[in-house]
C-alpha cells in the first residue's frame, strides 16, 4: 500500500483509572482504504481505545490526529460528524422496530422514513447486502441483523468505519459475504478498522495489524506474513498452547443425558420454541451443538438445564426423569450449566468471586454448608482453588466479578462448575469473545474431562471451536435439532449451509 497522508494518526494515547493504565502511550496510523486490525487479549486495552476513537471515552494524555489536523471527540455524534462510524460486536437494534426506523434512530434528523426506507434499500442492495425497509428486526436472522448495523454505517457516509468483533455469530458463508463487501469498501477508499479473535480471518483480510498487551503496542505486522500461531504469541508474549486430543477414539459409553421428543414454545414473541428434540450424550463424549444465534439454543439450554421446566419426563440424567426438577437439584445429580451471558446470568457483577462460588457450589461442597450458614471461609479456599487450577489472572485477592476480563470471568465461571465430581456439563457459548490463550485453554479443559469420563454437551456459534472439541455436530435451526454426525464425516461448509437452510438432515 503507498504510503500518503494518514488517514487517522494517534499520539501517545493514554488512559488511566486510577492507578490503572488502561491504555498506556499508543500510537498508531491507518491510511485511507486500508484494512488495519487491531489484536490483543481480552484486557489488552482494545474497547478502551476504540472508545475514544468513537467518543464514548476521552483520553487522558497525547492526540488524535484526522486528516492532518489534531481534534477531540467528545462524543459519538461528534465522531459520526468527522466520518467515524462504528459496527459493535453486540448489536444496538430495537427487536420490536422495523429496519428502517432502526436506522433512523442513528440519523441526523431531517428526513422522512420514506427517505430513510429507500435510500437503505438502494445502498443495501448496492452492496450485496439486501434488506427490506419494512421487516421487523426481531423476524432477522443474526447475519441480517449485522447487515442492519453495517447499513446504517454506511449511511453516515463513514471514511473510517470501526468492526468489533464482525464474524463472532455469522456462519461461514456470512462470514465470506462480509468479506466482499469490507474490501469493496477498502476498494473505495474507506479506512477499516478491524478487531477480532479469529487469527486466520485476520491474515487473509487486513493490510496491517497493530497488537496490544497489558495496554501498550507490543508490535506490528502485515498479517499476510505471518501465521494465525505467530500472531497469537505476539499477542500474548508466550506460544500459545495447541489442543490436544485424546489418544484413543471415542466409544459410546452409558447415556449420561437423554432429551426425548422435547417441545416447548416460547415463552415470549421474541422466544424460537423447540420443535420434538431428541439427543442422547454419552459417558466420556463432547456432542458439538451449532447453529446461528436466535435458532433456540438459549431455550434448549434452560430446558436442559432447569431453567425453564418441562413438567414432562423428556429430559432425563443418568436415567432419572429431571423435568419437574430444578437446576441446583440437577446439580446434585451431577449435571453442571455454564450460561452464555457471564455477567449478569453465570455470575453477578457486584459480587466477589468468592460470592459467586456460593451461587452454585452452595450444596455440593461439603465445607460451604454450616447447618443454616455457609462459610465464607470455605468459599475464599474453593475460589483460591480455581483461581490456581484455571490461571484466572485477577487484580486483588478477592475482586467483584465485574472487574475481570471477559477471558478469565470464563475461566472462573468453567472452574466453579466443572471442578470435584462433574459428570455431566452443559456449556454455551464457552469461548464467546474469549482470547486466544484463554480460549486454548477453556477447550483443552472440556477435552481432558470428557478423557476423564464427563460427558459434555457444547452448544456453540464458532464452528472452528466445534470441529476442534466434538466427537459429533449437529445443527438447530429455528427450533429443531438434527441428528447428530460424526465430526470426521463432516466439515464446515456442510454444517454452515444446514445452519441457514433450516433443513434438519444428516449433514
Amino acid at each position: 500500500m503507498v504510503q500518503g497522508e494518514a488517514l487517522l494518526k494517534l499520539e501517545g494515547i493514554s488512559k488511566y483509572y486510577g492507578t490503572f493504565k488502561a491504555n498506556d502511550r499508543i500510537s498508531l496510523e491507518i491510511q485511507p482504504g486500508e484494512i488495519h486490525a487491531l489484536l490483543g487479549e481480552n484486557g489488552a486495552g482494545k474497547s478502551t481505545l476504540v472508545k475514544m476513537l468513537y467518543g464514548s471515552l476521552q483520553p487522558d494524555e497525547g492526540r488524535i490526529v484526522w486528516q492532518g489536523e489534531g481534534v477531540e471527540i467528545p462524543n459519538p455524534a461528534t465522531a459520526r460528524d468527522l466520518g467515524i462510524g462504528m459496527v459493535f460486536q453486540h448489536f444496538s437494534l430495537f427487536d420490536a422496530l422495523t429496519v428502517a426506523e432502526n436506522v433512523a434512530l442513528a440519523l441526523p434528523p431531517g428526513k422522512s422514513l420514506k427517505q430513510v426506507s429507500k435510500e437503505l434499500e438502494e445502498i443495501s442492495s448496492s452492496y450485496g447486502l439486501p434488506l427490506k425497509a419494512s421487516a421487523r428486526i426481531h423476524d432477522l436472522s443474526v447475519g441480517e441483523r449485522q447487515r442492519v448495523e453495517i447499513v446504517r454505517c454506511l449511511l453516515q457516509h463513514p471514511k473510517l468505519i470501526i468492526m468489533d468483533e464482525p464474524t463472532s455469530v455469522l456462519t461461514p458463508q456470512e462470514a465470506e459475504d462480509l468479506f466482499k463487501v469490507l474490501r469493496r469498501l477498502s476498494d473505495e477508499g474507506k479506512a477499516i478498522l478491524y478487531i477480532s479473535h479469529k487469527l486466520a480471518e485476520v491474515q487473509a483480510l487486513c493490510q496491517e495489524a497493530t497488537i496490544l498487551r497489558h495496554g501498550k503496542v507490543v508490535g506490528e505486522c502485515v498479517p499476510a506474513d505471518e501465521t494465525p500461531i505467530s500472531l497469537a504469541k505476539m499477542m500474548v508474549g508466550s506460544d500459545i498452547h495447541e489442543i490436544s486430543p485424546r489418544d484413543v477414539p471415542v466409544a459410546h459409553g452409558e447415556v449420561m443425558l437423554q432429551v426425548k421428543d422435547l417441545s416447548l414454545a416460547g415463552i415470549s414473541g421474541f422466544d424460537t420454541a423447540l420443535k420434538d428434540i431428541n439427543f442422547m450424550l454419552h459417558k466420556g463424549e463432547i456432542s458439538g451443538v451449532a447453529g446461528i444465534a436466535g435458532n433456540g439454543q438459549n431455550e434448549l439450554f434452560d430446558a436442559v438445564s432447569g431453567e425453564r421446566l418441562s413438567g414432562k419426563d423428556n429430559v432425563t440424567i443418568k436415567g432419572e426423569p429431571v423435568g419437574h426438577l430444578n437446576i441446583q437439584k440437577r446439580r446434585k445429580l451431577g449435571a453442571m450449566f455454564i450460561s452464555e451471558e457471564r455477567l449478569g446470568h453465570a455470575a453477578v457483577p457486584e459480587f466477589s468471586l468468592s460470592e459467586n462460588v456460593i451461587l452454585t457450589r452452595h450444596g455440593l461442597e461439603k465445607d460451604l454448608n454450616k447447618g443454616p450458614f455457609v462459610s465464607r471461609r470455605s468459599a475464599r479456599k474453593v475460589k483460591d482453588k480455581i483461581v490456581e487450577q484455571f490461571d484466572v489472572r485477577k487484580g486483588s485477592d478477592d475482586p467483584v466479578a465485574q472487574s475481570l476480563s471477559g477471558g478469565n470471568l470464563q475461566k472462573f465461571v468453567l472452574g466453579r462448575e466443572v471442578m470435584g465430581d462433574a459428570e455431566i456439563i452443559v456449556v454455551n457459548q464457552p469461548t464467546w469473545g474469549v482470547d486466544a490463550g484463554s480460549a486454548a485453554h477453556i477447550r483443552q479443559t472440556l477435552v481432558d474431562l470428557a478423557a476423564k469420563g464427563a460427558a459434555i454437551l457444547v452448544i456453540s456459534q464458532d464452528l472452528d471451536e466445534l470441529f476442534e472439541v466434538a466427537d459429533a455436530i449437529a445443527t438447530l435451526s429455528e427450533g429443531r435439532l438434527s441428528p447428530f454426525v460424526p465430526t470426521r464425516s463432516t466439515d464446515r461448509h456442510k454444517i454452515g449451509l444446514q445452519m441457514t437452510s433450516g433443513t434438519v438432515e444428516n449433514a
